[in-house]
């Protein structure tokens, strides 16, 4: 009986040890997630800035849970470009599994590291910019979203000029970084013989001059094309656009929401909740050289009515029953 018993209890044990050896070790893995809001809103499984928030839902919605599949590094870069870089080498070094970042960051994220997989939240110009190879097969570190911007800016123009009809000169805010987006509305306007002045923005010191030489030109309109120096300061653009009574048109809603007038782009929230689909692959292995950029699903116009009324602008109401929000 001992004997039976004993040799029960071997194959007990040993089905316990087969058992366990086909469970895969769990890991407690890490997330990078790098913004452009304060780093005090990215915070912990609830963070206060939607596009942050957004990413952490996606993520739930995949199964995983905060503190027992996954934690977070967060940081903001608090509207101050002068920091993404330093920030970037930060992150490179911290053993993440995976880095989550906009735009206007990746082009550091890009000098810090090539190893660390990086999702991108909406690429400014993922080709131009040299964070890869090709859409369809990325072959770098860098995959996730491309905001399709340079190729959303004649349709800007356009909007641009139903709202201000009468605009014989627009002026055109742009970086050498994002030089894609000023050689598209440049073709665009050469096509539809609409005036630009081009006005190159290098250093963010150099706003305030840039706006006077729109004044002086006699500019009736703007156009922002935003990328990391300008992107960051949108409400400061909107404060001197406003104060030269300029209707201007940006790429992206955050951008109205500071005070910018209407912008046309992608819906940035819900590219930060998609990108969770990326970090679930690259988390159970997949190489981000592998994984295709995805393009947006949907271009959102939204007005900002208060904006109009302070620069005396009444916007068309066709134009207002086609906008996706209207902020009052």
């Amino acid at each position: 009986m001992e004997r039976r018993a004993f040799v029960v209890g071997l194959a007990l044990a040993a089905i316990v040890r087969r058992g366990a050896a086909a469970q895969p070790l769990r890991k407690l893995f890490r997330v990078g997630i790098l913004s452009l809001g304060p780093t005090s809103q990215q915070l912990g499984p609830d963070p206060l800035y939607a596009p942050t928030r957004a990413l952490l839902r996606g993520l739930r919605e995949l199964g995983y849970m905060y503190g027992e599949h996954f934690m977070t590094e967060a940081r903001g870069g608090d509207g101050e470009p002068e920091r993404f870089n330093a920030l970037a080498t930060e992150f490179s070094r911290l053993g993440l599994d995976v880095i989550v970042a906009p735009g206007p960051m990746l082009p550091a994220l890009k000098r810090a590291t090539s190893t660390v997989p990086v999702v991108m939240a909406g690429a400014l110009d993922p080709l131009g910019q040299g964070l890869v190879k090709s859409l369809a097969r990325p072959g770098t570190n860098f995959t996730g979203f491309s905001l399709q911007s340079a190729e959303a800016t004649a349709k800007r123009l356009e909007l641009l000029k139903e709202v201000v009809p009468t605009a014989k000169l627009i002026a055109v805010l742009w970086e050498q970084t994002i030089l894609s987006h000023w050689q598209a509305a440049e073709a665009a306007a050469k096509a539809r013989n609409w005036k630009l002045l081009p006005i190159e923005i290098r250093d963010a010191a150099e706003l305030e001059a840039a706006m006077r030489t729109a004044d002086e030109a006699g500019a009736q309109a703007l156009l922002v094309l935003g990328g990391g120096i300008l992107f960051p300061r949108s409400r400061r653009i909107a404060e001197l656009a406003a104060k030269s009574r300029l209707p201007a048109m940006y790429s992206l809603r955050p951008q109205v929401e500071g005070g910018g007038l209407m912008s046309y782009g992608a819906d940035i929230v819900a590219m930060w909740h998609r990108a969770a689909v990326f970090v679930d692959k690259i988390l159970r292995g997949a190489k981000p050289a592998e994984l295709p950029v995805q393009l947006p699903l949907k271009f959102e116009l939204v007005i900002n009515q208060k904006a109009a009324k302070s620069i005396g602008l009444t916007v068309p109401p066709a134009m207002l029953l086609r906008a996706d929000e209207i902020v009052q």
